[in-house]
């Protein structure tokens, strides 16, 4: 073949190449329905046949001229409408972040909505009662009152605290009222508990007596850090025969009454409170009766005591609270001379420190000590000074068991001749504890020492004993007690010891 002609089959080829290369994709896929660019799933037409190509001419000058070869062609582009372009490509659905979903927007709101019923609030869980077993008390206004009665009948050994040895004892029958007061306003309290009892022995009626004792406060919250503060206060006892006070052989116990009230402001500066505070108090002795029949005046030792007290203390922490208090007193006898020539009227300077305290839940209390001066207008009696100071500290070491211990120490007045006063030391230990939260023993002692300033004369009086209680209902309980009482004189036949058992049952409402 010559040279011409192998030029002339390249050049057709070649431009062969470049007319289906510029037909649809369509056209260039094979026959058997398998195109590259179109999912199996469409139906694929069949495809419309090619147009016949013309021969090749024999022409020399064609030849030369390629161009000329497809000037008599159909256009290698169709004018026809592709066969696919009314078919939608579906193609497969988008993944990942780009896809995006959208919703239809909510309906116009055109009515309020019916409210559905609000569910019932969760039960609350009641507060565990601290005594399940305790009176309700009776409302009165704002005002809550705890009245109580409990009647005892028991044995006394020694009913007139006589050293005479043999004497008899007696049964018993003892009652007692109490009533407690308790407000729950939202400012200012109200509170306090009376007391009274009385003793009747059935074989010795002269030893039959009374007793009694109460405090009423009442709290003003004048603002948020001033409040003025005003009690009462009552005692009544009796006086044992063998008193070294009482210098004959009476008949009966003679009563002594002591009342009196004290009122006062207190005020917070920040952590520093301050409290001034005056009182009055009040002691009254009956006639005692000789055994024929006269009586021993007592007008002597009936006195009145004022005070003015001023109590600083500082917060150092919610649980530390230290203070100082000073105490000025006066001391009046009813009769400026007593029955041995005396003028006993007095006065009196005291400091104390102390502090209030809560180490924890466990153990409170207060705790303080002085020093008192005790000057009498009769410059034949010696100023009396010692040592004075409370304690009062409370300690559960378990939820079951209660351990409370008090004491004092003070300065009291005597009528003996040559003798300025009393030094009085009292210790009370009492140990609670509840074998049941309805039952309840309860161990207790007591120790006091009197020492008579100026004649040598002491008295040591000890006591210890077990009290029970069983709450049967929030009204009644039944309680019993068992009490060995001892007492050491250092006058000759002063001594005297005496037991005593009772059982009561008490009605509280």
């Amino acid at each position: 073949m010559s040279g011409r002609v192998k030029t002339l089959l390249i050049s057709g080829c070649a431009l062969a190449g470049l007319g289906l290369a510029g037909l649809p994709a369509a056209a260039q896929q094979p026959r058997n329905g398998l195109r590259t660019g179109t999912p199996d799933y469409i139906a694929q037409p069949p495809a419309a046949p090619d147009p016949p190509l013309a021969p090749v001419s024999a022409d020399p000058q064609a030849i030369r001229d390629p161009a000329s070869l497809i000037q008599d062609q159909a256009s290698a582009i169709s004018s026809r409408r592709p066969p696919y372009a009314s078919v939608p490509v579906q193609a497969p659905a988008l993944r990942g972040v780009t896809q995006r979903q959208f919703r239809a927007p909510p309906p116009a709101v055109t009515t309020l909505p019916v409210p559905m019923p609000a569910a019932p609030p969760p039960r609350r869980r009641t507060a565990i009662e601290e005594d399940p077993w305790a009176a309700l008390g009776l409302r009165v206004g704002g005002v809550t009152l705890k009245p109580a009665i409990t009647p005892f009948f028991g044995y006394d050994t020694n009913p007139e605290r006589s050293a005479t040895p043999g004497t008899k004892g007696s049964a018993f029958g003892r009652y007692e009222g109490e009533l407690a007061v308790q407000s729950d306003w939202r400012v200012h309290e109200l509170s306090g508990r009376l007391r009274g009892g009385y003793t009747d022995f059935f074989r010795n009626r002269e030893a039959s007596r009374p007793d009694a004792q109460g405090n009423l406060d009442l709290r003003l919250d004048a603002s948020r850090d001033t409040r003025i503060l005003l009690e009462s206060r009552l005692n009544l006892d009796t006086q044992r025969p063998g008193s070294p006070d009482l210098t004959a052989n009476v008949q009966g116990r003679p009563l002594v009454w002591q009342y009196g009230g004290s009122a006062g402001v207190t005020h917070d500066i920040n952590r520093l409170q301050l409290t001034l505070r005056g009182s009055v108090d009040r002691s009254d002795y009956e006639d005692a009766r000789l055994s024929s029949g006269a009586l021993l005046s007592q007008k002597d030792r009936n006195l009145t005591d004022y005070g003015l007290r001023l109590r600083a203390a500082y917060e150092v922490t919610p649980g530390f609270k230290p203070f100082v208090q000073a105490e000025i007193d006066r001391r009046d006898f009813d009769e400026t001379v007593d029955s041995n020539g005396y003028r006993r009227s007095s006065d009196g300077m005291t400091a104390r420190l102390g502090s209030t305290f809560e180490i924890s839940r466990q153990l409170t209390g207060e705790v303080s000590g002085g020093y008192q001066n005790r000057r009498y207008e009769d410059g034949r009696l010696k100023d009396l000074r010692g040592f004075v100071g409370d304690a009062s500290i409370l300690w559960s070491p378990t939820a079951l068991t209660t351990v409370t211990l008090r004491g004092t120490a003070e300065l009291g007045d005597t009528t003996i001749a040559g003798s300025s006063g009393t030094t009085v030391r009292r210790a009370t230990l009492e140990v609670a504890h509840a074998l049941r939260r309805n039952f309840t023993i309860t161990g207790f002692t007591n120790f006091s020492r009197t020492e008579y300033e100026g004649q040598g004369l002491r008295e040591d009086y000890t006591n210890i004993g077990a009290r029970l209680e069983y709450k049967l209902t929030r009204t009644f309980a039944i309680r019993a007690s068992f009490t060995h009482e001892m007492l050491n004189s250092s006058a000759i036949g002063a001594d005297y010891t005496a037991n005593v058992s009772q059982l009561g049952l008490r009605v509280q409402f």
